[in-house]
């Protein structure tokens, strides 16, 4: 007779506020990335209407340094959002992430009456605020919202949304961007504001945050310094350049690559507007392979623990970038084996979901937001300035395949920052 088995516990059901909050939270992350990624499809044909009517040329070296430039401007932007995370440990998650949906998609709007180079600048530095807060207090509410039991599968399937959005910006490229160009583009930015009335109106703060809210030691936490304690200070110093190693080669691999994309199709004869629509394809590839990479994570996580799995993540995506525009993007018929990379440096992009449920773990509900705000705004000040770096690296090269390339050192970078974060592979979220 066979030993007997203990079954199987069933996962902890869901209630409806927790399925309600959890899709709001998705939604907006979903046209985070739907904006972030309009602007990467619609960038050589806004500067090349912009930068004459700024004093400049439109040629391929100014397009390129001018959107290094703005790119980086975005990413500071993306590093100001660093207010959102005390605001919601003082205020709450909910109103807070209504929020940077609010600010974002109205400063992406308003990118549309851009006149200038200078306008649009500023327009996606203050979208950037918003965007850049978003994931904050969406990873934020689902860590505290679901049960211990559901929270990292959920940490992955939040992080999906943004690379949906990248469909939803391939899809509107296609059809709307094609026949009625970029400032249409921006205009469909402002969707997100029905997702901001209905996470106020719909979904409720997470019980973890409310138990703390209820007491007065909350009101008094300085948050930054409270990050920076004997405690923390190690762990957010090891998440800060871990998510600027992430930041700085995810972002100036796959920003750049509906731009590198264009220009491949542009030099084996294909028109631009046939080009315009093979890049929509390949930024709907590069979704795909996130996607699964984000389901992927917390499983990897999990078996191998947060650690390990990070370091195969980084490992591939400083192997993929070298492979697309290192090589791939100089070779004679290289539109195809680009192509063809594109869905691992999709697949390894998903590193961002094992931040998801790692991040939270690392802290306490009176200081997560805040912490996840720091660790993750320093990474992208990071990366801004290493944008304007390769901006002037392809002005002086003539190039954007190299310079691109060299970000695959990051992920190194990354590796040799791993033994200092803590491993929390098997622990509850604290409280």
């Amino acid at each position: 007779m066979s030993a007997t088995t203990s079954p199987v516990s069933p996962k902890t059901k869901l209630n409806r506020s927790q399925i309600t909050g959890f899709w709001a939270a998705w939604s907006g992350w979903t046209l985070d990335g739907m904006d972030s990624v309009v602007y990467a499809l619609v960038l050589g044909p806004a500067l090349t209407e912009l930068l004459p009517k700024s004093g400049y040329q439109p040629t391929p070296e100014n397009v390129g340094l001018a959107g290094s430039i703005l790119f980086a401007l975005f990413l500071v932007g993306w590093g100001l959002s660093l207010i959102w995370g005390p605001i919601a440990d003082r205020f709450g998650r909910v109103p807070t992430l209504a929020a940077t949906i609010f600010v974002y998609s109205l400063f992406t709007g308003a990118s549309a009456l851009s006149q200038n180079v200078w306008q649009l600048a500023l327009f996606r530095l203050a979208a950037g605020v918003g965007i850049g807060g978003e994931w904050v207090l969406a990873g934020t509410y689902v860590a505290e919202a679901w049960p211990e039991d559901r929270r990292k599968m959920g940490a992955g399937y939040l992080q999906t949304g943004y690379y949906f959005g990248f469909f939803l910006a391939s899809a509107l490229n296609y059809t709307v961007g094609v026949r009625y160009g970029w400032r249409a583009m921006f205009w469909c930015g402002f969707a997100p504001v029905i997702v901001a009335i209905l996470v106020l109106r719909r979904v409720k703060e997470p019980e973890r945050w409310r138990r703390k809210e209820r007491e007065d030691s909350l009101r008094r936490t300085d948050f930054l310094r409270a990050i920076f304690a004997r405690n923390y200070r190690r762990r957010t110093w090891a998440n800060s350049v871990l998510l600027a190693a992430a930041i700085c080669g995810l972002w100036a691999g796959s920003i750049y690559a509906p731009t590198a994309i264009i220009s491949l199709a542009r030099h084996v004869g294909i028109t631009q507007a046939a080009a315009v629509r093979i890049s929509s394809f390949g930024m709907g590839l590069l979704s795909l392979g996130t996607i699964l990479g984000c389901l992927a994570a917390p499983w990897l996580s999990e078996r191998l623990g947060r650690k390990r799995a990070l370091a195969a993540y980084f490992l591939g995506m400083g192997i993929s970038i070298l492979l697309s525009f290192g090589w791939a993007f100089y070779q004679t018929d290289g539109l195809k084996p680009f192509m063809a990379v594109l869905f691992f440096l999709g697949f390894f992009g998903g590193n961002f979901a094992i931040f998801s449920l790692w991040l939270p773990e690392q802290y306490e509900t009176s200081v997560r937001a805040t912490a996840f705000a720091f660790t993750t705004s320093f990474g992208r000040f990071v990366a801004a300035a290493l944008n304007f770096a390769i901006g002037a690296m392809v002005g002086r090269m003539g190039t954007l395949g190299r310079p691109i390339a060299l970000t695959s050192i990051a992920f190194g970078i990354g590796l040799l920052a791993l033994p200092f974060a803590p491993e929390t592979r098997g622990s509850p979220l604290p409280e």
